[in-house]
Formats: C-alpha cells, structure tokens, sequence
C-alpha cells in the first residue's frame, strides 16, 4: 500500500549527506509507483536505516518495521512481534492524539509524520499480512475442532481462523495502528477500502467481543470512503454474525450499517435538482444498492425487534456500570469518541445546575462529588449514544421502499409506547441549547449525543406520522376518544385510519408523544433549531387527506397561537424554522374555519397583519404551502354561502379577505413562476410550480383562466421582458408533465393535500400546453411569436 502523502522530492545529485534520509524516501516513493526496486523499508540493509533515522528523524519506525517483520513470519512465535509492535503503536497513537487535539508540538519532533513514515516503510500491508496470515497457514492444516466452531458462522469463515499464537491484544493493536493511519495518513483508508478480502475479514473479527470495538470501528472509516456500497448480502452468514452480538454490540453496529443502508449524500436535497435526480433514476431503474440492503437487514430473523428494544430500554436497563466503564475506556483510546468524556463532564455539571428544580434523591445525587455522580452520567450518555444510532437505521428503514413492512413491525413491537415511557426521563429530560446547522436526511451530524438523540427522535416521528395511518399510536386511549368525540359533535365520520387503530399499541400514560411534543415545542427558544423539526414532527401527524378531528385536536392545545407568536412576535429570524412554521399553519388552517377565526383574534391589529404578510413575502419558498392552503381554503368557503358562520368568518377575517382581491392573487401568480425555472427545481422549491397550478386550477373551475393568462402577458409587458415569464411557464409545465404522470406517490400526495383530482391536474396542464394558437387556454396563444423559445432540449438528455 502507498499513502498519498506528498513531500518535496530531493535530487539524486547534488545531495549533501543530510539529504540521504530523504533519498531512501524518494526511492521508496518511485519504486511503489513503478512496482521495480526497493518498495519496503523492510528491504533496506538495518545498518543503512539506522545510520539515515539519525538524520532524517524517523523515530525509530523503519527500524521497528524491519524487526516486526523478521518476528512475524509463518509459524513463529508472535509475542516477540507483539513486542515490537507496541513500541510502535505508542508513538503513532500520541501522533493520532496530537492530530485530534490540534497539538501540533509532537509532529513538529520528526521531520515525516510517524503514521506516514509507518506506511511509506510498508507498515501497513505488514500488518495486514499478520492479521490475514492464518487464510494461508489454514489451508495447510485445519484443525478440527476449530473448523466445528466455524460452522456456528458459516462456511465462509473457515479459512480465516486466527490460531492460537495471534492473540486477542495483538489483534487489537494490529486494528489500532491500522485506525491511527487512516486518521493521520491521508489516502491509507482508501487503499484499505480497496481489499475487498481485508473488508470482508474484518467482518470476522466481529465475531471476537474482545475486538470488536476496534474492528467495528475501522470497517466504518473504511465504508465511509468505499467507491461501491458494500454488499450486506455478500458477507458470510450476516444472519448469524448479527445476532451473535449482545444489545452493546448491535447498537455500535448500526453506525455501520448507517453507511450501508443510506443512498449516497450528493449534496443537500436544495442543491441538487430535480433535473439530475430524474436523470440518474432513468439511468439507474433498478433498486439501488443500500435498497437492496435494507432487505437483506429485514430478512434477518428478530433484527427489527431488537433494535425496538434497544430504542426503549431505559437507562437502568442497560449493562452494568463495570462493563461499561471499560468500554468507555476502550472508546477513550480509539479517539473515534474520545471527546466523549468532555461531554459528559459537562452533562455532570449542567446536573448541577438543575438540582434545585430535581426530586429530592436526584438533588442528593447533584450535590455529591463528581466522582460519585460521573459514573451515572456516564451511563445515562452511553445509552443515548446507542440510541442515536439505533433511531437513524430505524428512521432510514421507515423511509425506503420497505416501508410498509417496517411499519407493521414497529408498531408489532411498540416502539412509540416505549418511546413515549422514555420522553420526560431520557429524550427530554432537560432542555439543550441548539444552534446548530440543520443536517439533511442521510448526514451524520457532529453535535453532542443530547442534540443529536433530540433530532433523531424527531426525524423519526416525521418519518413515522407522514401519510401512514399509524400516525395514531402517537396518541393514548383518552386522546383517540377525544378525537372520536371531536368527529362526533361535528357530525362527521370518523377517518377510517382512527377506527382500524389498534389500541393495544397505543401509548400509555397520562399523554400521548404527540401530546409531550407539542409540551416541550412552547419552551423552545425562538431560534432554536429544534423549532425546525419539531414543527416537521408535528406537521407529518396532520399531511395527507386533511381530517378535521385532528386539527380541532391541535387546535384545543393553542398549536395555531403559539405558531402565531414565532411567526408575528418572537422576532424570531431563522428561515428554516420559519419555513417549517408556514408548512405547519398551511396543514392546521386547511379548510378550517375554526382555524381562521382564531387567527383572525390573534392577528387583531393591522400592524399584526402587516407583520404577518411581511414574513410571507420574504420569501414564497417558505410560504407558498401557507398561500396554497389559503387559496384552496377561500375557495371552499365560497362556496358555503348559506353558512352564517363561514360568512361572518369571510368577511372580518384579513387573512381571506387579502387573497380574496383578485389582484392580489395575480401578484402571488406572477412571483412563484418568476422565481423558478427547470434548471433549478429542487425538492425544496417544486411546491412553488404546484402552487401556481392551483391558483390557475382554481381559476379554470371558475371560468377566468384565459382571464389570468391575459394579466400575466400583460404584466410581462409591463416589466418590459415580453415572453419570459410565460416561456419559462410553459416549460415548467413540460417537466411538469414528465416528473408527475411518472410517480404515484407524488401524484398521490397532491391530490390528498389539495382535495382536487389528479385527473383535474393533468387536464389543466394539458389544456395550458396546448399547441394550438386559437385556444384562449393555450400558453402559447399568449406569446407573440418573435418571442417563442419552447425549445425542449433539456428534457430530452
């Protein structure tokens, strides 16, 4: 193997004899390239390297490496290359620690960075050749009881059994020299990643609990930079492998399988279009390799079930505090985690802190010395660690094409009811500052464990909620019949996904999650990003066919206030917390006319509204969904007018009457088609192009689509670009058609969210399309034809 660590290359001529230190590195340096000459140090004469470690400063290293290399040849005995190795493994460790730390005074003793010098000298495939040796000394000689105890893992494994002479500890510092390499050596992971038969052997070494942390640990720095996914299913009996593991080892798995499961991060969903994601599902049809190893996970026997248990299992549930102070140790040492204990020190003083506010014994465990109450913490943050990582394969799980499946299992193994236990005690047990920057779906984020539990919690509600009928066992037996009563009064039919709940899978206790949630969403800060996924959380509960028993739900527990003051009052500044709010409002106004009365009482001064309108137009992206919401809602209400309660509302109400005004409406029109265009859709900014097609869907219903047409052309001409904005309509419309008639799903999502007919939406983008000139509902019939550029090029690559 060769890092890819670049240092000036020294002639050959002209070299003083402080330079030759460096000659043997640049003749290394060729020969790795060009496969002739002297490619390890392990080849260099031992008298040469000493005389040119003087000078150059290795440390040692090649030396050592020479040493190693004569003590671990076939059937000898390894303790004395174990020896060797830990005279190494020290140095390379306090390197890898300088690194971590920013101190740079140790690197600064050597004229090479030790990992480098290790590598270029060929440490690194040294080590390999000791860790894989027994793949060839087993094919001489198989010993049989050791081939029986294989079987347990399947055949696969047979011939990488470790013999008795490579011990647990040399293994282990094996894998941590190899770890400190990758951490300080650019270009060594890659090259590991590049040996799919090391990838795979390092699968075996899983099966060792004595190794495990350090072998799980490595194959997640290597698959985080594998070219390809790895193959779940082409590692030898996964099945057994996985639930050979104890609960410990099964959470610390899932950071691996994260990598496995989650489709390659291309960038923020914002920043990459919808263009290059229709593009790449042409070019790649089947399903996608982390699909495919989401079922190759489902189809191990009692996977999901454990890591339900493993969600919500409580803090006094876990190993004993000795098992766990040695894996902290163990944790400390790798440097993966070794902020770890900064964390949980500074939990142990924000206890502190909140004593006075705690039960009298929790006061008493506060007040005592912090070396009586650490262990505890650090118990309490090793779960949450578990957790995080359980809740992200969870959460991805609930996302893939499995869903429904994953589904049936969560709710078979009450994974909300646990959750729901676990809330006040663990999830939010106290209130943590966060000011981070939100993270999309498949990043891991770097916050502390309590910042990074809370959005995992959250991620995973909104995955839960959105569009499933499960969304109700979020709530308790009280607050289903609540919603029972709520249909009742208003003489309406219950929604067929409440009536079909099973209530057995409910959650327990005074509140349901839902309920707690909405609790803690009051106390936020103002900026807090929490607010953000929260108000998702939230939002996902009430998406779908709009259902009136669920908003009068949110209704009763002043949602729509308190979403009122963040948007009005707060002076809250966050656009993506905003954002979300303008979503949540859009889904708890919907068709409400409760809702609008309460807004009307809460926006009751027009400095208020105006307040309010400001924060809309700052930007349509956030705050379309809310315009669509109000633009289908008017039209529903007027169509009520015998309706004394909807007519009263109609008339006081701001909100309804602002969008009432024809010309207001337009100006919505004329601004979410001029801030879009088929080169930049994204996900995020697709909703504008929807919204537009409902104001003119709506328009079209009511006979004054040629109407809107005719204002846009005209507004065209008064900013003084003729064509542009209809040009650019009409080939939005264009993707339109090839992006939607190809996905039910999103097909699905529009006609539940809008209550209009998908079959209404393809005929209206027809009728807009329409070639023929003479159609006074043909786009075309509006632009002049010196400014035709229907050009469709891009839709066609």
């Amino acid at each position: 193997m060769m890092a890819t660590f670049v240092w000036p290359v020294y002639p050959r001529t002209g070299a003083t004899r402080s330079d030759r230190g460096v000659n043997i590195v640049t003749t290394i340096n060729r020969s790795q390239i060009t496969g002739r000459g002297i490619c390890r140090g392990t080849q260099v004469p031992e008298p040469l390297l000493f005389e040119r470690d003087l000078r150059a400063r290795w440390l040692g290293i090649p030396i050592l490496l020479r040493r190693l290399h004569e003590a671990s040849h076939p059937n000898s005995d390894l303790s004395q290359a174990h020896a060797v190795l830990k005279d190494m493994s020290s140095l390379l460790s306090m390197e890898a620690m300088s690194l971590v730390t920013e101190d740079r005074m140790f690197a600064q003793e050597a004229t090479f960075p030790s990992t480098y010098t290790f590598d270029l000298f060929g440490g690194v495939d040294l080590l390999l050749e000791i860790l894989m040796s027994p793949t060839l000394s087993t094919q001489k000689k198989k010993p049989k009881s050791k081939l029986d105890a294989a079987r347990e893992y399947g055949d696969g494994l047979t011939l990488l059994l470790l013999p008795p002479c490579v011990n647990d500890d040399l293994i282990k510092d094996c894998l941590s020299v190899l770890y400190n390499c990758c951490i300080c050596t650019e270009g060594v992971t890659k090259s590991l990643a590049a040996r799919d038969d090391f990838v795979l052997f390092l699968f075996t070494l899983m099966t060792n609990k004595k190794t495990f942390l350090q072998t799980a640990t490595l194959i997640e720095d290597i698959l985080g930079v594998k070219k390809d996914m790895i193959q779940l299913e082409g590692i030898p009996n996964l099945a057994g492998l996985v639930q050979s593991f104890d609960q410990q080892q099964l959470a610390n798995f899932c950071r691996i399988l994260s990598v496995t499961i989650s489709e390659p991060d291309l960038g923020h969903d914002d920043k990459h279009t919808l263009l290059a994601k229709n593009a790449l599902q042409r070019k790649n049809s089947g399903p996608s390799q982390a699909e495919i190893n989401q079922v190759t996970l489902l189809g191990i026997p009692g996977f999901i079930e454990r890591l339900c248990k493993l969600a919500t299992r409580k803090v006094s549930e876990a190993t004993d505090t000795s098992n766990f102070l040695q894996e902290l140790e163990d944790w400390y040492a790798w440097l993966d985690n070794a902020l770890v204990l900064d964390a949980l020190i500074q939990i142990n003083g924000s206890e502190a802190e909140q004593s006075s506010t705690e039960s009298s014994d929790e006061s008493a465990l506060a007040a005592s010395p912090l070396r009586h109450r650490l262990p505890r913490s650090m118990k309490v943050v090793h779960e949450i660690m578990y957790k995080v990582e359980v809740l992200y394969v969870l959460c991805v799980m609930l996302m893939g094409r499995q869903r429904n499946q994953v589904h049936r299992m969560l709710a078979e193994y009450r994974l909300i009811p646990g959750l729901n236990n676990l809330f006040d005690k663990l999830i939010w047990r106290k209130y943590t500052s966060s000011s981070h920057v939100l993270h999309a779906q498949n990043q891991h984020c770097d916050c502390s464990p309590e910042i990074s539990f809370k959005i995992q919690f959250l991620r995973l509600l909104q995955s839960f909620s959105d569009h499933h009928e499960n969304k109700y066992l979020l709530l308790n037996t009280q607050e289903l019949n609540e919603l029972s009563a709520i249909s009742l009064k208003a003489n309406i039919p219950e929604v067929e996904a409440l009536v079909n709940t099973d209530r057995s899978l409910v959650c327990d206790g005074k509140k349901g999650l839902l309920t707690r949630l909405l609790t803690v969403m009051k106390r936020e800060p103002p900026d807090s990003s929490f607010r953000f996924w929260q108000a998702r959380a939230v939002e996902s509960f009430l998406r779908g066919a709009t259902s009136y028993a669920d908003q009068v739900f949110l209704l009763k527990r002043g949602l729509l206030e308190h979403i009122l003051f963040c948007i009005v009052d707060s002076g809250c500044k966050s656009r993506d917390v905003l954002q979300s709010y303008f979503d949540l409002l859009g889904e708890l106004m919907k068709f409400n006319i409760d809702a609008f009365q309460r807004f009307n009482r809460y926006v009751n001064t027009e400095e208020k509204f105006q307040i309010f309108l400001t924060q809309i137009n700052s930007s349509l992206v956030d705050s379309n969904m809310l315009v669509r919401c109000i633009v289908l809602s008017l039209d529903r209400f007027e169509s009520q007018s015998e309706d004394v309660k909807v007519v009263e509302t109609l008339s006081q109400c701001h909100l309804l009457s602002h969008l009432a005004r024809v010309e207001n409406r337009l100006a919505f029109l004329f601004r979410l088609i001029n801030i879009i265009n088929v080169q930049t859709l994204t996900q995020e900014n697709v909703s504008c192009l929807n919204t537009s097609l409902v104001i003119l869907m709506l328009a079209r219903r009511h006979g004054r689509l040629a109407w809107y047409l005719s204002a846009l052309r005209e507004k065209e001409y008064t900013e003084r670009y003729p064509g542009c904005l209809l040009n650019n309509f009409h080939q939005l419309l264009c993707f339109w058609q090839r992006h939607y008639l190809n996905k039910d799903k999103d097909s699905t999502c529009l006609e539940n969210s809008s209550c209009i007919p998908f079959s209404y939406w393809k005929e209206t983008v027809s009728v807009l399309l329409d070639e023929d000139r003479t159609s006074p509902y043909a786009i075309v019939s509006y632009i002049d034809q010196a400014y035709m550029e229907l050009e469709q090029h891009f839709l066609e690559d």
